[in-house]
């Protein structure tokens, strides 16, 4: 188990690393700057490896920080300048024991002064109360793999993005028989997906499930008689995920149902984790493809079984 005293937790409005910059909890109107912020960060390391930019469509990054804000704002900060600019933020979540680094970023220009690392301190936990570390991380960017590994958050496993539509659907195997399909029930199947999530995830996160239902995912829960053995999500935009089964053996047909539940107005995108190898097979030979760079999942010790459950996203297990 990792411990972890930061060392400047720090209080709203303390000096930051230079004396200029200030740090304090973030508010909802701190939350567009924000996102120009993720933005121009992304870009400015993108540009350097001939990647294609963020679009300046910030609306779904903007709403992602206002769930996060909303669900954990002690631990959502940011760093300001003498005007008042927002120069950087953090945000993290904890879900149940799993600690969990959603964003940090730095604005371009004035990255290497030590605000990362004090932004971190102040969202990271303050004593050792058996708490989990994780993390997601760009796998090109060596320099915050490193401040993460100096706290424990040790790359572990990537986290691959497949993206494209089944040009062969004879590779997605179906559903075995005896499994039925039904619409996910936010209050009727709570205590059901609670208790699967914490079995495969090794924690639940309600608040996540209702922010993925107002972000129009549509979840499935697949069942075997009375018993659940497992649970997906789809969208018209494409997204697939979280996924979590019971049984590994599952984790292909669920797959194959909810690339095939919706008709996307484009690509589907799904991040698979490197441990769910088979899933990650069956998705290529359907005709699916990897999509940019690999992402370093990260973590202090383990706590999910990630042959068994595919994330939200980078940003949000």
């Amino acid at each position: 188990m990792t411990t972890v005293t930061p060392a400047a937790a720090g209080s709203a409005a303390s000096p930051g690393p230079d004396g200029a910059t200030s740090f304090r909890p973030a508010t909802p109107d701190d939350l567009p700057a924000c996102a120009e912020v993720w933005r121009d960060s992304l870009n400015d390391y993108m540009g350097r490896l001939n990647l294609p930019p963020i679009p300046d469509e910030l609306a779904p990054i903007g709403r992602l920080h206002a769930h996060l804000q909303s669900t954990d704002p002690d631990r959502f900060w940011v760093a300001t300048d003498d005007r008042g600019s927002i120069e950087g933020f953090v945000s993290a979540v904890v879900r149940d024991r799993v600690w969990f680094l959603s964003m940090l970023f730095v604005r371009p220009g004035i990255q290497g002064r030590g605000l990362g690392r004090a932004l971190l301190g102040r969202a990271l936990p303050t004593r050792d109360d058996g708490m989990l570390l994780a993390t997601c991380t760009d796998a090109a960017q060596p320099i915050s793999n490193a401040l993460y590994s100096t706290y424990g958050i040790v790359p572990r496993m990537p986290l691959l993005n497949l993206t494209g539509r089944p040009t062969q659907p004879a590779a997605l195997p179906a559903l075995p028989a005896g499994i039925a399909v039904t619409p996910l029930d936010p209050v009727a199947d709570a205590e059901a997906i609670d208790a699967l999530d914490r079995d495969v995830a090794g924690f639940a996160h309600p608040q996540d499930h209702r922010f993925l239902a107002s972000e129009g995912r549509r979840g499935f829960v697949y069942r075997t008689g009375t018993s659940v053995v497992g649970y997906g999500y789809a969208s018209a935009v494409g997204r697939i995920g979280p996924v979590a089964v019971r049984d590994e053996s599952v984790l292909g047909p669920v797959l194959g149902h909810l690339l095939g539940a919706l008709e996307p107005r484009g690509a589907s995108a799904v991040w698979v984790p490197g441990h769910a190898d088979r899933a990650v097979v069956t998705l290529l030979d359907a005709g699916l493809r990897f999509e940019g760079f690999p992402v370093l999942a990260c973590w202090s010790a383990p706590f999910a079984d990630f042959r068994r459950y595919l994330p939200i996203s980078p940003g949000l297990l």
